[in-house]
């Protein structure tokens, strides 16, 4: 986009220096013509100043140009540049008035490349002088002494005004230039942490992923051991009924990395709705499920919310309630809401002197995600109850 943004303006540019191109051969040939064709002074002059003109073709050309294409251009060698200009038309000015033409080529060019101090002395230079010097070489009359210096202070006046103008505008083209440049740079830096701030979101969701699937499922796991290794000897059908959790653990273990790695559905929701979901899930942690409301179809996100949620609830549970606790989920839909409750009749503790976990941190980043709120309740030898409230589409706004 910026290539071809350049290229553009690069094109435009080439344009529309061709048309000042176009411009100086007009003047120079229409300058050549007048004094070519002028009755006064006689061919000998005429040619002389007509000659000191063609050098000026070939030094604009291969000088002028490149600098005026600068930003900016070198004052120095733009200086010598229109000195060497002058000197070449200062003689044929003063030789043949009509000459003087050739000013509205060369004023111009004084203020695309001076600052405002050296281009109004320049342009002063090139108005007076050869009225001057006409005047003192050949004596013309009193009237057109007259005429011919008010012409060109009429002239100098208007270039002054013209020409400052002028630099007002490339002053003013060049703050623009830097600024687009500016603007561009912080596009750039702009679109770099954007790509930056994508990638850590990325991360992090993987990392709530990972958490809430697979570093569950492996707690689960070394939990169900344990209580194997310790049932093994003295209640052998209960240490059975543990390890076929077990393989229903690691299964469904196995089908949320797959699902992780697709990005796809989570394995609890592919083909179910939310509350057979939850219902297994809350088997598998010996928990009891409420559903009150009309079920209906929500969107993916807000069940995966739910579905998440759930699951960290039932492990926090799990590893801190204490083994004789009682867990209860209930899940409510109503018009314009869906709430998650978990609770528990377990140890408690107290949610000012608590810290967070990362748990329930990536809960509330889900909940968030989705415009919900998570509020945890509890205290010391009282339980603890999640809950989870997500917006929903009301059932008339769903197709």
């Amino acid at each position: 986009m910026k290539d071809s943004a350049g290229a553009a303006g690069a094109y435009s540019w080439d344009r529309s220096f061709r048309l000042w191109d176009t411009y100086f051969a007009l003047i120079w040939l229409a300058t050549l013509a007048f004094v070519l064709g002028t009755q006064h002074p006689g061919w000998p002059v005429r040619v002389t100043a007509a000659a000191l003109l063609v050098p000026l073709v070939p030094l604009f050309v291969w000088t002028g140009r490149p600098l005026l294409k600068g930003d900016p251009p070198p004052e120095r060698q733009a200086l010598g540049y229109l000195v060497a200009m002058t000197a070449l038309f200062l003689p044929s000015a003063i030789l043949v008035g009509e000459t003087r033409l050739m000013t509205f080529a060369l004023v111009p060019q004084c203020f695309m490349t001076l600052r405002m101090r050296w281009a109004i002395t320049m342009v002063a230079l090139i108005n007076l002088a050869p009225v001057v010097g006409w005047a003192l070489l050949w004596w013309p009359s009193d009237q057109d002494v007259f005429f011919n210096g008010l012409f060109a202070v009429v002239t100098l006046v208007f270039s002054v005004a013209v020409g400052s103008w002028v630099i007002r505008i490339i002053d003013q083209s060049q703050e623009r230039a830097a600024l687009i440049a500016e603007l561009d740079a912080s596009r750039h830096e702009v679109s770099r942490l954007s790509a930056a701030h994508g990638a850590l979101a990325e991360r992090q969701r993987m990392a709530r992923e990972i958490h809430d699937t697979l570093a569950q499922g492996f707690t689960s796991l070394l939990m169900l051991v344990q209580a194997v290794e310790a049932e093994l000897d003295h209640d052998l059908p209960q240490a059975r009924r543990h390890l076929a959790l077990m393989d229903e653990t690691a299964r469904l273990n196995l089908a949320e990395a797959r699902a992780l790695v697709t990005d796809g559905t989570p394995a609890d929701l592919d083909g179910a709705t939310l509350p057979d979901a939850l219902c297994r899930l809350s088997a598998r942690h010996s928990a009891r499920l409420d559903v009150t409301g009309r079920v209906r179809p929500l969107p993916a996100g807000s069940e995966v919310v739910a579905l998440r949620a759930c699951q960290e609830a039932l492990t926090n549970c799990r590893k801190h309630a204490g083994s004789s606790a009682k867990v209860t989920v209930d899940l409510g839909y109503s018009d314009e809401s869906l709430t998650l409750s978990v609770r528990d009749d377990g140890h408690g503790f107290d949610p000012k002197a608590a810290r967070d976990g990362y748990g329930l941190a990536g809960l509330r980043a889900r909940a968030t995600e989705v415009g919900g709120t998570v509020r945890v309740h509890s205290a010391p030898g009282g339980g603890t109850t999640v809950t989870v409230h997500l917006p929903v589409p009301s059932p008339r706004s769903c197709p």
